[in-house]
């Protein structure tokens, strides 16, 4: 394993966000990191994060998203997986940069979901092709929620 930075950017490139994590696997267009939540304890409504839980993230520097599976620090259960769509992922050796485009998409352990921050996303300054690209990540992430596949397959 190896150190990686990781770096959440607004739609207009602007860090936000920069924590460290493990790589874990990697791939052409792919990278997988471990990284612990080591924020504030935060109750979103639909998952509560705890510092110390472990974050499994897919970065991919070919599609619109990222895949964040959530588990409990302690006991390792799932939480669920967190998506965001995303402006393809800048990776390097050590680094993982992307562009937040603010829409977010929950999965539930059960795999019920939830689209998060529409009016957010809306509200954005995109171009018809980047919105396309994205409503085509979304229909992609639902795919491969319902077929279990990727970061949604079985353990």
């Amino acid at each position: 394993m190896s150190s990686v930075s990781i770096i959440k950017c607004d739609a207009q490139g602007q860090e936000k966000l920069r924590y460290d994590g493990e790589a874990v696997a990697r791939g052409a267009t792919w990278i997988c990191v471990h990284a612990p939540y080591s924020f504030k304890d935060r109750d979103l409504g639909y998952i509560y994060l705890r510092h110390g839980d472990l974050f499994i993230e897919w970065h991919y520097s070919d599609r619109w998203y990222n895949v964040f599976r959530v588990q409990d620090g302690t006991s390792g259960q799932l939480k669920g997986w967190y998506c965001n769509l995303t402006r393809p992922a800048r990776i390097e050796e050590d680094l993982v940069c992307a562009d937040d485009l603010a829409l977010d998409f929950f999965v539930g352990p059960d795999f019920s979901t939830l689209l998060l921050d529409e009016d957010e996303y809306a509200a954005l300054a995109l171009t018809a092709e980047e919105r396309a690209s994205v409503a085509a990540a979304l229909d992609e992430l639902r795919a491969l929620v319902s077929e279990r596949r990727g970061p949604f397959a079985p353990d």
